[in-house]
């Protein structure tokens, strides 16, 4: 498609400086009922969907995802791959600076918590060179989402890959708030606080509801990229409450 990055040819961009959108998830478990992917799949279907809302308006194109992250806290399962903190955030910082020569502005459109600390980093680092750099937390809308492997990202994936969910095997984790759990995610990560590392109840999950959240995420995506407004730390738009903070992990 058109608006992919990995579909140009290097005229496509000679007279162009577009807003490039940098899809990063993570390649970690997901209890026993979600792919590996799920966080890179729903960064990138975020990312593709703002360009549609975006036609017409702004000169943006999608990156190719990066699928690695910082996962220390979920190294305990089998399939997690983390490339640690130190190691995002570095390469965060050489894409922006490769990329930014020819493009005008880079948005990480992150779909893992566990990013956000290195993710922040590189941003900041970025824009103190004077390159035009942020990043954007793919939250979804409302009160009660969970924190990983519950009905929230298993609503989006029922919606995005239904055929990789597999449902039978979904079971609920522990249903405390995040914020509650995490001295013991300190501690112990996340398999000492789940055994089936779901943080949430994905009962409920319906293809339906991922719909609605991941258009809504689209929807405010793009209302932010309009305002490009960012912040102290290098988040794109208006600070609508601290999100809440990702599971910690080995540190790396």
């Amino acid at each position: 498609m058109t608006f992919r990055l990995a579909n140009q040819v290097w005229p496509d961009l000679a007279r162009r400086r577009p807003l490039v959108l940098l899809p990063l998830g993570s390649c970690e478990q997901h209890g026993p009922h979600l792919p590996l992917d799920t966080d890179t799949a729903v960064a990138s279907e975020v990312a593709e969907r703002t360009v549609v809302r975006l036609a017409g308006e702004v000169d943006v194109l999608v990156a190719p995802a990066q699928p690695y992250g910082a996962s220390g806290e979920h190294e305990g399962f089998p399939g997690t791959v983390s490339v640690g903190h130190d190691a995002l955030r570095l390469l965060v910082i050489e894409i922006g600076r490769s990329l930014l020569r020819w493009a005008d502005r880079l948005l990480v459109v992150n779909g893992h918590g566990g990013n956000l600390v290195s993710l922040a980093e590189a941003v900041t680092g970025l824009r103190g060179e004077g390159r035009d750099a942020a990043w954007w937390p793919c939250l979804p809308p409302g009160p009660g989402a969970d924190a990983h492997a519950g009905r929230t990202e298993t609503s989006m994936m029922l919606r995005l890959r239904y055929a990789a969910v597999r449902a039978e095997q979904a079971v609920a984790g522990p249903t405390d708030p995040v914020h509650l759990l995490m001295d013991r995610l300190v501690a112990e990560s996340v398999r000492g606080v789940s055994p089936s590392g779901v943080l949430g109840d994905p009962a409920g999950a319906s293809a339906s509801e991922g719909e609605r959240l991941l258009d809504r995420m689209a929807d405010r995506l793009a209302e932010d990229i309009r305002a490009w407004r960012v912040g102290e730390r290098g988040r794109l738009g208006p600070p609508a409450g601290k999100p809440a903070a990702a599971p910690a992990g080995s540190g790396r």
